[in-house]
């Protein structure tokens, strides 16, 4: 099965999702992390589709959404979670599951908690929580706001292989797949990661976006949160409060990742699917 590609105007800026399982009602959004595309959610959409409608978009500024012409307003969560609502109301979803990486899952969060609250059935947090270790953020700018260069794709692969480790296994033709739906080529001829470099002004002029204790408590929806082992994002403190808290996360570690799972092996995405399918 492959998935259908399409582009819809959410807060007058261009979207680009795709979506998997059209002919189903029930519903799985699947937001990708910071400086990822939709694309990163294949695997997951794929499984998924045999049981429901997955849509998984890019989100402004990354893959093929559109850039922003007013970064420092319109690069950060209010602005995210305002795109995820318009997107909701085009596609005509009343009540869906959200599935999401790192900044997706934040996106879901807040989103569950203001303008798709009693829309948003069941909430999947892919190595993210209501506070993130500030380091982690400092490692991710680092790299995120500088993209570098290459003459070639495939030493944009080898680059993502590198930075990317920490996703757990995936095989040759899923690294591939990863370079060849992030790559965007430059005036000059050269290669780069596929996303806005501006996006990473959201830690400059609204550092406090990630602080989501607030919205995480007053969630009354089954959330699961799924933990890489070695993360240095989300710490075994934070998942421990989430534990008793608010809506009480169930918190599964996944065993030889760091920041985040890929949700590319049939472990992960089992767990997912008992976990939606639950009710």
């Amino acid at each position: 099965m492959h998935p259908a590609s399409h582009y819809v105007a959410c807060a007058g800026r261009e979207i680009h999702y795709t979506e998997w399982g059209a002919q189903h009602a029930e519903t799985v959004v699947a937001w990708h992390g910071l400086a990822r595309t939709g694309r990163d959610m294949d695997e997951l959409a794929q499984h998924l589709s045999a049981r429901y409608r997955v849509i998984c978009p890019d989100t402004i500024g990354r893959g093929l959404s559109q850039w922003s012409p007013d970064p420092v307003n319109e690069y950060r969560m209010a602005f995210y979670v305002q795109l995820a609502t318009a997107l909701a109301d085009q596609l005509d979803l009343d009540r869906f599951h959200w599935v999401g990486t790192s900044m997706g899952g934040a996106i879901g969060t807040l989103a569950a908690a203001t303008s798709l609250r009693g829309r948003i059935r069941r909430l999947v947090l892919n190595d993210n929580g209501p506070k993130l270790a500030d380091a982690a953020i400092e490692r991710i700018r680092s790299y995120a706001g500088n993209p570098p260069a290459f003459e070639r794709v495939s030493e944009l692969e080898q680059f993502l292989r590198t930075v990317y480790k920490p996703y757990g296994w995936l095989s040759d033709a899923q690294w591939r797949r990863m370079a060849e739906t992030s790559v965007r080529r430059l005036p000059d001829g050269r290669v780069t990661p596929h996303y806005d470099p501006a996006m990473v002004s959201q830690f400059v002029h609204h550092p406090r976006d990630y602080e989501l204790w607030e919205a995480y408590d007053s969630l009354d929806i089954p959330v699961l949160c799924l933990r890489g082992e070695h993360s240095d994002l989300l710490l075994p403190e934070t998942v421990e409060e989430m534990r008793t808290r608010g809506p009480r996360a169930v918190v599964v570690t996944i065993p030889g990742c760091g920041h985040a799972p890929a949700l590319n092996v049939p472990s992960q995405l089992e767990l997912i699917e008992r976990f939606l399918g639950a009710g």
